[in-house]
């Protein structure tokens, strides 16, 4: 009799040890598909945050927030410079160009639909990085409503044109609300007057936008020798390939690896240096006739992935 119940024991035993590693092996299938999707690893290859400017997809039919969030899903990514038009479209932006009634609308609009869209992409999983929305010669209460909005998309700072009477104007709200005012280029870095330094100098929440591409296009110098110096205030690059000032079709844009920016090399001193950079890529080039925005972004993807991530 001792010996049947020690068999019936150890037989319950060997059951409990099966139920408990086919426990873990499905523990560990899960774990596995959670963090192996490409959805869930997001878009930040070898330590590098790759995003777009949802100005990228500028060409594609449907222009709605909705629209634009699944264009970015489809293109791999997980962060986003966010386009402030669609997003005062979807909380109800008056439909005229008259200044006044605009400004007594973002005086008074509630957050709630700010909020939505904030929802929205948590749920498919990107950030809302950097929201492009304001201008230096807004009125305070609308300045006031651009950080509002802002802060509700939970984005850390906006961005708008650089200059030092931007600097100026912008430092003292950057520090009541406590979020970065990020500055983007165009070609004025090819003026020997302007510089970078001065637009900062006014406040230490001033950050850039840098612009390589442009700065490329219009000055010809590499731009790791400006991120190098000035790492520490740029919150963004937006990558793209251009000519260089002396070429034969100058200051053009580029399909990547087909212009003359060191696309490459910034992305790897970026990620050598481990900065919190974002790198977002900012479609320009002309689209491919069979091809659209979403697929063109793909393929920039995909090379901002092999620069950062070689294939062994």
């Amino acid at each position: 009799m001792k010996k049947l119940i020690g068999k019936m024991v150890h037989a319950k035993q060997g059951c409990a040890r099966i139920k408990m590693m086919a426990l873990f092996a499905l523990a560990v299938l899960t774990i596995h598909s959670v963090t192996s999707g490409a959805g869930n690893q997001g878009s930040r290859f070898g330590g590098v945050q790759i995003g777009t400017i949802t100005y990228s997809y500028r060409s594609m039919p449907d222009q709605s927030v909705s629209a634009i969030l699944n264009y970015t899903v489809q293109s791999g990514l997980s962060s986003v410079e966010l386009m402030g038009g669609p997003v005062e479209q979807f909380a109800g932006i008056p439909q005229t160009k008259d200044p006044l009634v605009i400004s007594k609308w973002r005086g008074s609009v509630s957050m709630n639909k700010f909020k939505e869209i904030r929802k929205m992409f948590n749920a498919k999983g990107v950030k809302i990085d950097i929201l492009k929305l304001g201008d230096s010669k807004w009125s305070d209460q609308e300045i006031d409503y651009a950080f509002n909005v802002c802060k509700t998309l939970g984005a850390r700072g906006i961005t708008m044109e650089i200059s030092e009477a931007a600097g100026k104007r912008m430092a003292p709200f950057a520090d009541k609300h406590n979020l970065f005012v990020i500055f983007h280029n165009h070609g004025q870095p090819g003026d020997p007057k302007f510089s970078f330094d001065n637009a900062l100098a006014f406040g230490p929440k001033l950050m850039l936008n840098f612009d390589a591409g442009h700065y490329f296009g219009a000055t010809g110098l590499n731009p790791c020798l400006l991120i190098e110096r000035l790492h520490n205030r740029i919150a963004s690059i937006h990558i793209k390939d251009k000519t260089g000032p002396k070429a034969s079709e100058p200051n053009k844009n580029q399909q990547f690896g087909k212009g003359e920016t060191p696309v490459k090399e910034i992305l790897q001193l970026v990620q050598k240096n481990k900065w919190p950079i974002t790198c977002d890529i900012e479609l320009e080039y002309d689209v491919p006739a069979g091809s659209d925005a979403v697929k063109e972004v793909v393929k920039c993807v995909e090379y901002c992935r092999a620069a950062l991530v070689p294939k062994k």
